[in-house]
């Protein structure tokens, strides 16, 4: 059984990820609304940033990193594709799958914003070193693995 304290604690960190949370999504849709698109298309193109390594990254890649459904995904980059910050195409192995690639306008787009972006940055990792945040991705890695399995075993009492 968790004590007192232990369990003050973990509802102290809940409520401060949600805080977060809801503080990242104003960012992310303030961040959005400077290129004109959406809060949702934003992370998507965030997530190419992230996933793409010369070759372009597949829908379902997207929606696992942002844990959303793939059709979403579709929906979303086709909106992307016709404003020009994406590119769409059939991977050269497999034509299912279509492969997205950031195209030279979001580039630049992206890049007028990192300075923008490094201070926002500074200011909210302000007191922690690289060492801090290290230890604390780690800690929020072995979170996030457990609540998955938390949410799989609540699944299971559910059915």
């Amino acid at each position: 059984m968790i004590e007192k304290k232990l369990d003050r604690a973990i509802t102290d960190f809940i409520w401060n990820v949600v805080e977060i949370h809801a503080q990242l999504e104003d960012i992310h849709a303030s961040w959005a609304g400077l290129l004109g698109i959406t809060q949702p298309q934003w992370l998507i193109m965030m997530a190419i940033t992230e996933l793409d390594e010369g070759r372009g990254v597949a829908g379902i890649e997207i929606a696992n990193k942002l844990r959303v459904h793939p059709a979403f995904v579709t929906n979303q980059t086709k909106t992307l594709e016709k404003s020009g910050l994406l590119s769409r195409r059939p991977a050269a192995d497999d034509a299912r799958f279509v492969l997205m690639s950031l195209t030279a306008k979001a580039k630049t787009e992206i890049e007028k914003l990192s300075k923008r972006r490094l201070a926002l940055n500074s200011t909210m990792f302000n007191e922690l070193d690289e060492k801090t945040l290290a230890e604390l991705n780690g800690a929020l890695a072995t979170i996030a693995r457990n609540a998955r399995l938390a949410a799989r075993l609540l699944a299971i009492d559910a059915s």
